[in-house]
This record gives C-alpha cells, sequence and structure tokens, in this order.
C-alpha cells in the first residue's frame, strides 16, 4: 500500500510532522524496515523547513523508531526500526534521576516484571537460552571480578531470562526498569563492605534461580526471584524513607 504524505500546518511544525509520520504508522503504510524519502523530497510534501524536519526525525531517533544514516550511498537515509528496548532505558533512566518515581515504585515493579518472567522462563526457556544464561552466572562468579563487570553481566542474565520467557513486552520493559537503576545499582555494589561475600552471595541465589527455572519449577523461582530483588533493593528503599537517600549505599540488585 502506497504512502500518502500529506503538508501539515506550520504550528509547533516538528510535532505535526511527528503526527503525520505516527498516523502513517498506525494505518499500516510505514512498517519496520521501511525507509524514508529523502529530507530534500520530504520536506516539501510536508510543506515545512529541513530544519524542522530534521528535529522530528530526531525524536523519532530518540524514542528507538526510526535510525537515521547520513550520506548519498544505498544506505544512507532515515529508516523505521523497532528498537524499544535503548530508548525505554534512556527515558525510565533519566525520569527516575529526576525524581519520577521512587525506589519502592521501581522495586515494586521489578518484582512484578521478574516474578512472571522466571516462572515463565521455567515453561518457555530453550536449552540454548538457559546455556546462555549460565554461561553469564558463570563469568559473573570469576574471582577478582570487579563490581562494574559484574553489575553488567548481572543485567545481562536477568534480561535473558526476561527474553527467554516468550513475552516480549515483559523482556523489554524488564531490561527498561533494570537500565534505568545501572548507575545506583553500581554504586552500591562498590559501596559494600566485603565485595567478594556479597559476589558469592548474589551469584549462589542467580544460580539457585537458573536450577530452578531448568527443572520447571517456576514458582519456586518466581518467589527466590522476588527475594534477590527485595534484599538489597527493599533496604535501599527502608534507607530512602528514613532520610538516608538513594546515595548512601545498601543498593538494587
Amino acid at each position: 500500500m502506497p504512502v500518502e504524505w500529506q503538508p501539515v500546518r506550520q504550528a509547533r511544525t516538528h510535532e505535526l510532522v511527528l503526527q503525520s509520520i505516527e498516523e502513517q504508522v498506525f494505518a499500516g503504510k510505514l512498517r519496520a524496515g521501511d525507509r524514508l524519502p529523502p529530507e530534500r523530497e520530504l520536506a516539501p510534501v510536508f510543506g515545512v523547513s529541513r530544519s524542522a524536519l530534521r528535529e522530528a526525525l530526531r525524536v523519532l531517533e530518540t524514542i528507538g523508531v526510526l535510525v537515521a544514516h547520513p550520506g548519498r550511498g544505498h544506505d544512507s537515509g532515515a529508516r523505521i526500526v523497532r528498537n524499544p528496548d535503548d530508548a525505554l532505558g534512556r527515558l525510565l533512566r533519566l525520569h527516575f534521576a529526576l525524581g519520577s518515581y521512587s525506589l519502592h515504585d521501581v522495586m515494586e515493579a521489578r518484582v512484578a516484571l521478574e516474578r512472571a518472567s522466571f516462572a515463565a522462563a521455567a515453561v518457555h526457556a530453550s536449552d540454548e537460552d538457559l546455556d546462555a544464561a549460565g554461561a553469564i552466572v558463570y563469568r559473573m562468579s570469576r574471582e577478582g571480578i570487579l563490581p562494574e563487570e559484574f553489575n553488567e553481566l548481572d543485567t545481562q542474565f536477568h534480561v535473558k531470562v526476561a527474553s527467554s520467557s516468550g513475552n516480549a513486552l515483559t523482556s523489554t520493559l524488564t531490561a527498561a526498569v533494570r537500565e534505568s537503576v545501572r548507575p545506583l545499582i553500581l554504586r552500591a555494589l562498590e559501596e559494600v563492605d566485603d565485595w567478594p561475600a556479597t559476589q558469592a552471595h548474589l551469584n549462589r541465589q542467580h544460580s539457585e534461580m537458573l536450577r530452578f527455572v531448568r527443572t520447571g519449577h517456576g514458582e519456586e523461582a518466581a518467589d527466590l526471584a522476588e527475594r534477590h530483588i527485595r534484599g538489597f533493593h527493599g533496604t535501599l528503599v527502608d534507607e530512602d524513607r528514613t532520610g538516608a537517600g538513594d546515595e548512601d549505599g545498601g543498593g538494587i540488585e
């Protein structure tokens, strides 16, 4: 079905361009993988300046539905994509830093998402998914691993389980919520009194959660995932509520 571009009103120009592009997506005339016409062609069709068009395209790129390739070659121009994970993570991280969501809100969201993820993974995860999660846990257990690398691998583990659950939205939301508190988690891990002991404790939980998933014990995996999250995260929430703030240690795992 051919895309029919329509001129837009000049008021709040870039938002009207966004609205027009959104309408084409909602109508099914623009799909993932489709390329937009070059700026020099698209701007006159909309009846807007190229700077206004670029502003609208930058917004779409930021929210993860468009990627722009500069240049004049075959791959140049703007293309519609499906890439929500990074965009949602960036958005949530900013709102979390601005205080839009409390530590308690984040913890409860993580608990709900990850209970669902681990329970579903026990039913739907493939052997390949579980082997990949196991390899991550193995890397997290290495002697001498530093909190920064551990934090990265920890995120990968939880997102891998979520992605093996069979629910793409749950996976995306889990990744976004975990990414939103990444800096806070890292600070918490760096400030623990006994890092090797903390590493060992967290890895025992990771290994046990994975064992439950492998053996099809979804409820047990979900229960342990909740205890795992509420352990560090709950301590930090308590500190935040008593005035210690979210920068004084504890942690979210």
